[in-house]
């Protein structure tokens, strides 16, 4: 995720390539505009035959791509948003189980709430590797013992450890003395971390339709090759200047929109769950008086 710098200056908003979306869609806009400087060199003649295209095709289409971009970039956001608000609770959630085995199993000895607490910490490290396709490293081994290791060799890792957890914090409420209300509040919150699971899989799981991509990809392509010969007989040499500017906000929606699809990729836009997994592993063990690591900084504006 970008870090938005405090208080930004206006040539700061106007020139900084940090946070912003010109990295992935340079090479696109330089092309259109080497294309614009050679329709104006040629003045919009191809093979001796003129190329004459008016304003009022490109208005109307312009603004129905404008509306599609729009639309693909609100359901883009939606779903970056819901998986925020999954991590959001997963914290929640965390912090509540947390605080209730201080508080409804106080007869728990302290060697036994860590390992509770370090499940808690390796669910989310696993759950992050699981979204990012990726192996659990060094960062997941002191949070998983002899027994949850096995977690690691299921086809799904944070859903096998949950239910390793779940039978945990059961078989502890029990040994502490735990009324059945105390033991139903501990399963209410293991079972919203089901729930963090499974909406984390459906959004992972259920990209936005490929035609419906591929349609918009082709749209403003065709729209930034063609403007310069519908602008070329009007400005002339500031033909490329505005092809530049249309080609950057259309290329730059239509990026935007794919890097926030799928939140929890690695791109700069994307949700910076390393970061996210650290802030839970912080609030657990701080919540048992345990030394807890320092919070992730960003790096070069980038919070990972």
């Amino acid at each position: 995720m970008i870090t938005r710098p405090q208080n930004p200056t206006t040539l700061t908003l106007l020139f900084s390539l940090k946070g912003s979306i010109i990295p992935a869609i340079w090479r696109k806009v330089l092309f259109t505009v080497l294309i614009s400087s050679a329709v104006v060199a040629i003045h919009g003649t191809l093979l001796s035959f003129k190329f004459s295209l008016t304003a009022t095709p490109f208005t109307l289409w312009g603004l129905t791509l404008a509306i599609f971009l729009g639309f693909r970039n609100t359901v883009a956001y939606q779903r970056f948003w819901e998986a925020r608000t999954l991590w959001g609770e997963m914290l929640i959630v965390c912090r509540n189980l947390t605080r209730q085995t201080l508080s409804l199993l106080p007869a728990l000895p302290r060697e036994q709430r860590r390992p509770l607490a370090n499940g808690l910490i390796g669910f989310a490290y696993l759950l992050k590797h699981q979204l990012r396709g990726t192996a659990p490293g060094a960062e997941v081994a002191p949070f998983l013992d002899a027994d949850t290791q096995a977690a690691l060799g299921k086809q799904n890792p944070p859903s096998a450890l949950l239910g390793r957890l779940a039978e945990r914090y059961l078989a502890a409420a029990r040994q502490s003395g735990a009324s059945d209300v105390a033991q139903m509040n501990i399963d209410q919150q293991l079972t919203r971390l089901s729930y963090v699971l499974g909406g984390c899989e459906r959004i992972k799981g259920t990209p936005i339709p490929y035609p419906y991509i591929l349609l918009l990809h082709r749209t403003v392509h065709v729209y930034c090759f063609l403007l310069p010969f519908c602008l070329v007989d009007s400005i002339g040499w500031f033909t490329p200047l505005a092809v530049c500017i249309l080609a950057y906000t259309f290329f730059g929606l239509d990026a935007l929109g794919d890097q926030i699809s799928d939140p929890f990729d690695t791109q700069p836009n994307d949700l910076p769950l390393d970061a996210m997994c650290r802030n839970i592993e912080i609030a657990v063990l701080e919540l048992l008086d345990e030394p807890a690591p320092a919070p992730l900084q960003p790096v070069e504006g980038v919070l990972l």
